[in-house]
């Protein structure tokens, strides 16, 4: 019993974290507001984060979660195919980033906050990222490209490029738009394996 009650509040912590983080950044958040969003104690906080930044850290790992969850079912659910696989993830993020509130990639804006690559925040945002490279080579992995990290990397470069277009361009858009660019991507490395 005693390990749901801490396992729930640990749960609210970082869901005031998630609603609190993503809206008005890491920085711009005290501890205080999050402890007052999760309606807990700061005596409760410290029992389940030493500093801000464990609780960031464990903000970015649950975001980090949820977006490698809806990759692997989209790959899933596609089967192997490369284009299916692609529609679903123009659909969702280009869904996403129309919804009231979209600021981007939470993963560039906590990078943008913590500048220095040696902190834990900073590590799992690396992590992240290559974890996204890892997946965009297995995506391509059927089509037997001569060169499958290289058409990663350009992916991943489309990626970045739809979250930061949802928040700053027209979102309406970004979606069709990264369709294309993922599109002209592989079949330019489609072509030269060919």
């Amino acid at each position: 019993m005693i390990a749901t009650v801490h396992g729930s509040i640990r749960d609210r912590l970082i869901e005031a974290a998630n609603e609190l983080f993503y809206a008005h950044g890491l920085r711009a958040v005290s501890v205080d507001k999050v402890i007052e969003r999760a309606g807990t104690t700061k005596v409760t906080f410290y029992r389940h984060f030493r500093t801000k930044d464990d609780l960031v850290v464990a903000y970015l790992e649950h975001r980090a979660a949820q977006e490698r969850a809806g990759v692997d079912a989209a790959i899933t659910h596609a089967a192997g195919d490369v284009d299916a696989t692609l529609r679903l993830m123009a659909g969702h993020t280009g869904a996403m980033a129309c919804e009231p509130g979209f600021r981007g990639c939470p993963f560039i804006n906590a990078a943008a906050e913590y500048p220095d690559p040696g902190t834990p925040v900073r590590k799992v945002v690396d992590d992240h990222r290559a974890w996204w490279a890892g997946a965009f080579e297995r995506l391509v992995a059927p089509l037997g490209l001569a060169d499958p990290p290289a058409v990663a990397e350009d992916l991943m470069l489309l990626r970045d490029g739809i979250m930061v277009a949802g928040y700053l361009g027209d979102p309406s858009r970004v979606a069709d738009s990264f369709l294309r660019s993922c599109q002209a991507v592989i079949g330019s490395a489609e072509r030269a394996a060919g």
